[in-house]
């Protein structure tokens, strides 16, 4: 389901669009109408069912990349967008740029030799993260990007990770999809708590992060 959004959109309209289950996308980089989106099935990721490969438990050990949290917000949106279709237009980079800097939007960044190589944003809202997209320009950045956002997640008392829609990217991961009458039911009990994405405090270590993943998976 969506609907043609009324101009101007702000950082606190988006907010309050969240909060009632909706999500704003533009039909292109190019084009300036934004859409108001409630699917009818809803991608969500239980905080407890990420699924971790021995493959891919193994490279998050070797720690080939270097993890950080909310130190290159725009850098991340700008490699999401960075793809031959993409729902990021200006006004939705802009806003969400307001929503970084009004607390509400995080960003987990990958980086390789000092250069940004994946990395996945969202919006945190009660105990409720929506997860908006990802990028990799190397191989396993955004899966290594995925659990540290997920331990973060569970650290921080989150209940909800709404991923929008599902692929099967994500459903390999443990990714699973519900109707939208059970989405909006769990995202008003979320909505009811608080949650804090800083709780965990700096980046773990790999060996932490995967020991906290396997005790409660």
């Amino acid at each position: 389901m969506q609907h043609g959004a009324p101009h101007p959109l702000t950082p606190e309209l988006i907010v309050r669009a969240y909060a009632a289950g909706i999500f704003p996308m533009a039909d292109s980089r190019d084009s300036d109408e934004i859409h108001w989106i409630d699917p009818q099935q809803r991608g969500v990721f239980p905080l407890d069912g990420f699924h971790i490969s021995r493959r891919l438990r193994r490279r998050i050990r070797r720690a080939p990349f270097e993890i950080s949290f909310d130190q290159d917000f725009a850098g991340v949106v700008t490699g999401c967008a960075a793809r031959d279709e993409t729902w990021i237009n200006a006004t939705i980079f802009d806003l969400y740029t307001q929503l970084f800097r009004a607390g509400f939007a995080h960003s987990i960044e990958v980086w390789k030799d000092d250069t940004l190589v994946g990395g996945v944003y969202g919006l945190a809202i009660g105990a409720a993260f929506f997860g908006e997209s990802m990028f990799s320009t190397q191989t396993d950045a955004s899966k290594i990007a995925l659990a540290y956002l997920i331990d973060r997640l569970r650290q921080g008392g989150f209940k909800l990770f709404d991923t929008q829609f599902i692929t099967a990217h994500l459903a390999s991961l443990g990714a699973v999809e519900i109707s939208r009458l059970r989405y909006h039911r769990r995202l008003t009990k979320a909505l009811e708590t608080r949650a804090d994405f800083h709780r965990a405090g700096p980046v773990p270590t790999p060996d932490q992060m995967l020991q906290r993943m396997t005790q409660t998976s």
